[in-house]
């Protein structure tokens, strides 16, 4: 896989802005004619819904279109725009909902308009073959970018100053922000509400789209492999007891027991479903486990590493400063959920 997950999420003050003193402004999201319903329903879905539990400090929503005349979506739906790439003007964050097809031409008017937006000073994010469009804007040059996997290699030769990874969910790069096909677009908007509000907000809204809270950036995006409905229905009892006693010992051996499988079928079978080692996924399940525990209790870095199944408060901190580039003292500080919030 490449790049460390630090490199994905890194947790640096100047992107983690405090609810209380930062608002998120206007996300003003680009259609087109053809545009990719599923990629835009996400951006809607996310930040385009009333959500009277977050109070007065949530997001304003606008869609702005790419160019004139009638705009339709996949499947004959019409769209109806709120405004011209003048909008644009006034977003602080800009999102690209996938785009008509990798071959086909981005307008020299929608380039223009998202340069200068970035230039004042506005996030700009795609969702799939959005990163097409950003990167014949000229914003992803000399960047770290993702895309859906199938057109990565597209993306690479046709703009060779673009740094892509085709094998991960989303990249952060501060003012702009790329993900993996469809789906993927969720958790980069999950990751920017967390960036912006904070994991309260960032949970609550997942909670309400019935996803997970939080998936990391550089965690793999697509199967390689089809899995057999046996191998696939033996995983799952698996995952859940897992997650319910991670701080007990979860060695190969045992999990590979739990789903009736030698060691090393297990191991293929794993990775064939989950895109990452049973390892790996084990210390993503405790990091994020961990995480929570800092944000909502008070609980000692003693007690929460036994019970994430770290043991010792040594081994977090020395995950906590190899995969988040902080410590879980520091992290608590920044990210405790308050009794007020």
């Amino acid at each position: 896989m490449a790049g460390g997950i630090n490199d994905h999420i890194h947790l640096d003050r100047a992107k983690m802005k405090s609810q209380s003193r930062v608002s998120p402004g206007l996300v003003a999201v680009i259609v087109y004619d053809g545009l990719s319903l599923f990629e835009y329903g996400c951006a809607v879905e996310v930040f385009g819904l009333p959500r009277p539990e977050m109070g007065d400090n949530w997001y304003r929503f606008a869609t702005c279109a790419a160019e004139s005349g009638m705009l339709r979506g996949s499947g004959g739906i019409q769209v109806q725009p709120d405004d011209g790439l003048e909008l644009l003007a006034k977003a602080k964050t800009i999102i690209v909902p996938g785009w008509r097809g990798i071959e086909a031409p981005v307008p020299t008017e929608l380039c223009h308009a998202l340069r200068k937006a970035n230039e004042r000073g506005a996030r700009v994010m795609s969702i799939c073959t959005g990163a097409f469009v950003l990167a014949a804007a000229g914003l992803l040059d000399g960047k770290r970018a993702t895309t859906h996997w199938r057109h990565a290699a597209v993306l690479a030769a046709r703009y060779p100053k673009v740094r892509v990874e085709a094998d991960v969910l989303y990249i952060d790069a501060g003012d702009v922000l790329t993900s993996a096909g469809s789906a993927a677009g969720i958790d980069l908007c999950l990751h920017l509400i967390r960036r912006d509000l904070g994991p309260h907000a960032a949970n609550q809204v997942a909670r309400r789209l019935v996803m997970p809270p939080h998936r990391e950036g550089g965690q793999a995006q697509y199967i390689e492999e089809p899995v057999s409905k046996r191998s696939n229905s033996s995983l799952a009892p698996l995952l859940d007891a897992v997650r319910a006693t991670l701080g007990e010992e979860w060695s190969i051996e045992r999990m590979a027991a739990q789903t009736a499988t030698s060691t090393r079928t297990f191991q293929r079978h794993f990775v064939n479903a989950m895109g990452m080692p049973p390892g790996e996924w084990l210390l993503m399940e405790r990091m994020a486990r961990a995480r929570v525990l800092l944000e909502e209790t008070d609980l000692s870095m003693d007690e929460i590493s036994v019970q994430v199944g770290f043991v010792t408060a040594s081994t977090l901190r020395n995950h906590f400063r190899t995969r988040l580039g902080t410590s879980p003292g520091t992290y608590r500080r920044r990210f405790k959920i308050s009794e007020t919030r």
